[in-house]
């Protein structure tokens, strides 16, 4: 497996290109099961769950095409498979987003009970409790959900709690059900967002994208497209921590601040300045001393769980006691005795960490867990005296395109070497 070697201490300087979001990019691939034409997509980032992603869809019929580093197209034309098998499933939890696609354009379904991340229990029975009310058979069998519908219909369906995958699977099967779907409860994430522009874009017919309440009203065929991802807003805000991180100034080119308010008022509470320049750049000063913060992730427009590791990391190095709260997963602190050998001060206390801030990380041998996890990691070897080896990294390579180099442009010492568990 392998890992990152970085040499602490360097103030990042200049510009870094934020790549297209993973977490858009993933529903909007699965999407292309709904379509009888060719889709095309950039802004693609290049990563290994898209890698995976596009496996998935090759098991079903659809046929990938790599058209450049950034953009795929994709051919679902002649579908000839509806079983996403365990060995692939297992990978990554966003293959459960080929449930919906395959039962509104099939009929049936056949889809390996997901795996990804170990940051805690994310069901997926708000899912299948919606496509059975749509008119789906869902059966739990060795592993699998197999679903049959001969038809979807157009229902109410209500989400007591905000799930992204859920809004987005049950968007897309609404699409070609009978009739209209009501999604109340919906999720307002700018992925969710960008996944009805592009069904939109294929001929669907959806209001409220971005909004608590969304309205689907189904039609019998969706058509080839266009379309380019929006950039990775996780990837914004990992880079403006960095900056603060190591008291450097950074320009993001390519990001979009509005999708990171919260992320950038919360850094801004803590004495970086961030400012929004022409044609969207975000400039970032971290020169400052820290002050402590007070963080609760919630669902967005909220604090983002997906930024929760790497804030954490950023407060371990502030003047004071912070807190920091995890709302959304229950297993989201693996990452915590791993900045606790780098000398950070955590005190972890059900849902919440106290934070005491130190002057600045030690440099020593950690392992990553999960993908964000895996970044705070990097974060607090990039401040650290002396030398910071971060193992197991695929986790990072699932999330970050290119992320030591981009670091390594930025004036980082980070190399990345074969070997470690």
């Amino acid at each position: 497996m392998d890992k990152f070697i970085i040499y602490g201490g360097n103030p990042l300087r200049g510009r870094v290109r934020i790549s297209g979001s993973k977490n858009a990019a993933l529903p909007i691939l699965c999407s292309s099961i709904l379509s009888g034409g060719v889709c095309t997509y950039t802004n693609v980032p290049d990563l290994d769950d898209i890698s995976t992603v596009c496996k998935v869809l090759e098991q079903l019929g659809v046929v990938p095409e790599k058209t450049g580093k950034n953009s795929l197209r994709l051919h679902p034309q002649n579908i000839t498979s509806h079983e996403a098998p365990y060995d692939l499933v297992k990978k990554m939890r966003a293959s459960i987003l080929v449930l919906g696609p395959l039962l509104a354009r099939l009929g049936r379904a056949k889809v390996s009970l997901p795996g990804g991340c170990a940051i805690g229990v994310r069901p997926i029975d708000m899912h299948l409790k919606a496509f059975a009310k749509m008119g789906a058979e869902i059966d739990l069998s060795h592993g699998y959900v197999v679903a049959r519908a001969d038809k979807l219909r157009g229902t109410r369906i209500v989400f007591d709690n905000t799930t992204v995958g859920g809004t987005e699977n049950v968007m897309m099967a609404a699409c070609l059900a009978e009739g209209t779907t009501v999604i109340e409860g919906a999720a307002k994430e700018p992925e969710v967002t960008d996944l009805a522009g592009v069904l939109t874009a294929m001929g669907a017919q959806i209001q409220g994208a971005g909004e608590s309440t969304m309205v689907i009203e189904g039609v019998k065929s969706l058509s080839g497209t266009t379309y380019e991802v929006i950039p990775d807003r996780i990837e914004t805000g990992t880079f403006l921590v960095a900056a603060g991180i190591t008291k450097g100034r950074v320009t993001i080119e390519g990001g979009r601040a509005a999708h990171v308010t919260a992320v950038i008022e919360k850094l801004m509470d803590m004495g970086l300045s961030i400012s929004e320049g022409q044609g969207g750049l975000i400039e970032v000063d971290g020169g400052c001393d820290l002050k402590p913060v007070h963080v609760e992730t919630v669902p967005y427009p909220g604090f983002p769980t997906d930024m929760q590791a790497q804030i954490m990391a950023l407060s371990c190095v502030a003047q004071g006691a912070s807190s920091i709260t995890e709302n959304i997963f229950e297993n989201r602190f693996m990452h915590v005795p791993e900045l606790v050998r780098m000398g950070a001060v955590l005190d972890e206390k059900g849902r919440t960490v106290l934070v005491q801030g130190i002057e600045r990380f030690q440099g020593a041998s950690v392992m990553a867990t999960d993908l964000r996890a895996s970044a705070s990691l990097v974060l607090a070897g990039l401040n650290a005296l002396g030398y910071t080896e971060v193992r197991r990294i695929y986790h990072l390579d699932r999330g970050y395109e290119g992320l030591d180099a981009k670091l390594t442009a930025l004036g980082a010492r980070v190399t990345r070497e074969k070997g470690g568990l």
